[in-house]
């Protein structure tokens, strides 16, 4: 009877051990279609949620991470300004400037599941080497320019509304040829896009941070997979 007892617990450690080291994903472990499944899941989850959070109203304007200020000029400018009685043109500008981000950044979201669908094995193998933000890091690399085109007509037809915006252009675009303003200030409209564009990338960033520390609390097994296995 212990004979038998013996043999039974003996022929199941084999499946528990095989059980207990399925768990036990390394990186080496994966298949590139297990890396690249993982991550084409993740980098949808993440730049879904960012869009989600960013393009709705006051998601940039109440979040301190992402509100978009004067330009360096009109913050300079900023005491003389309210003095001179222009405090309320300044508030406006802030928030039309907030508000064209809100409104651009949906425009994303397209780009972005596109971007996702064409990565291809190396990209995978670059963000799986790279650091924390290299999910992020491909995002911009792949969508920063072409999303600059989408967001420029939308972010100035909300900032033209400002009379502030036209004034601080005409003025900038007189001393530009002095080069003290870079380029990406050069025009308010200009200004706006690339503060959108680094809002969007950073909120971006925020999601695969959350993703990485807690992957299984994403909600997806393959992201749990994958991104646990980089632990």
């Amino acid at each position: 009877m212990l004979k038998s007892k013996l043999f039974q617990v003996s022929a199941l450690l084999p499946t528990a051990l095989f059980a207990s080291a399925a768990f036990a994903f390394s990186l080496s472990d994966l298949s590139n279609q297990d890396a690249t499944s993982g991550l084409k899941a993740a980098l949808e989850k993440g730049s879904v949620a960012a869009v989600a959070k960013l393009g709705v109203e006051n998601g940039f304007l109440n979040n301190d991470k992402v509100k978009i200020e004067l330009p360096g000029i009109l913050r300079q400018a900023q005491p003389l300004l309210k003095m001179t009685g222009r405090g309320a043109q300044l508030d406006e500008l802030v928030l039309s400037m907030n508000r064209a981000a809100e409104k651009a950044v949906p425009l994303a979201k397209p780009l972005l599941l596109n971007a996702v669908k064409s990565m291809s094995v190396t990209d995978a193998k670059n963000i799986l080497s790279g650091g924390e933000t290299s999910v992020t890091d491909f995002f911009r690399q792949k969508t920063s320019g072409p999303l600059g085109v989408k967001f420029l007509p939308i972010v100035k037809s909300i900032t033209d509304r400002s009379g502030l915006a036209s004034k601080y252009n005409s003025t900038v675009a007189q001393v530009a040829k002095f080069n003290i303003v870079p380029e990406q200030q050069s025009t308010v409209e200009k200004y706006v896009t690339q503060r959108t564009l680094d809002g969007l990338f950073y909120m971006i960033g925020e999601e695969e941070k959350a993703i990485r520390r807690d992957p299984i609390g994403s909600g997806s097994k393959i992201i749990g997979k994958v991104f646990g296995s980089m632990k």
